[in-house]
Formats: C-alpha cells, sequence, structure tokens
C-alpha cells in the first residue's frame, strides 16, 4: 500500500475529522473566551482596581536606557491568561463529562433483541413450557 493511500484512508476515517472540525471549533471558542475575559470580565475588574487598564499591570524590572526599551514584568496580562484557560478548561470539562454521561446512558439502556435472539427466546420459552 502507498504512503498516499495510507494517507487518503487516514484523512478519511471519521476521527481524523471529528478532530480537525475539533480543533477549528476550539479555536474559535477560545478566541470568544478571550474576547470575554478581556473586553466584558477585565474592565470591570480594572474600574474595582482605581480605573486601571488590567492587561498593562506590571512590575518594571529595569527602565528604559538608551534605545533599550524597558523590560516589564506583566502580571496583568498572566492574570487575564490565567482567567481565560480557567473559564475554557471548565467549559470543556463540562462537555467531556455530558458527553460522558450520554455514552453511559447509551451503554446502560438494554439492546433491542434481533429477529434471530427473539425468535431462539420464544423457543427457549416453549421449551420451558
Amino acid at each position: 500500500m502507498g504512503m498516499m493511500q495510507e494517507f487518503k484512508e487516514f484523512a478519511i476515517k471519521g476521527n481524523a475529522v471529528d478532530m480537525a472540525v475539533g480543533l477549528v471549533i476550539g479555536g474559535a471558542f477560545g478566541k470568544v473566551v478571550s474576547s470575554l475575559v478581556a473586553d466584558v470580565i477585565m474592565p470591570p475588574v480594572g474600574v474595582m482596581m482605581g480605573g486601571t487598564d488590567f492587561s498593562n499591570l506590571g512590575i518594571v524590572i529595569q527602565e528604559a536606557v538608551g534605545g533599550k526599551e524597558e523590560v516589564v514584568l506583566k502580571w496583568g496580562a498572566f492574570v487575564q491568561n490565567l482567567i481565560d484557560f480557567t473559564i475554557i478548561a471548565f467549559s470543556i470539562f463540562m462537555v467531556v463529562k455530558a458527553i460522558n454521561s450520554m455514552k453511559k446512558a447509551e451503554e446502560e439502556a438494554p439492546a433491542e433483541p434481533t429477529a434471530s435472539e427473539a425468535l431462539l427466546e420464544e423457543i427457549r420459552d416453549a421449551l420451558k413450557k
């Protein structure tokens, strides 16, 4: 089997397509959550902290000298990214939990017997009588 044939079989498999769709949706979801945190959650937090822009909060490690820029430890941006991560991780946890509960309910549901199984049950019951 040639490499192109193997790649074609891999790319067409449902898991590869599902994973690609998940990555695209995940990327878009990450942008939405980042906007939520940066544009909706953090401005009120900044107001509560005295009207500062939270993403620009930091500690200057070295002042700008000559043509060199200052070195800043941007802890505000880090906290913003940490909130992004927490919201995304919690959302993914909830989706996985919902999927697992649906799978569990599907596994617990009794399967309908096939025609041959139903016939065998009838024969068994007739023999018991």
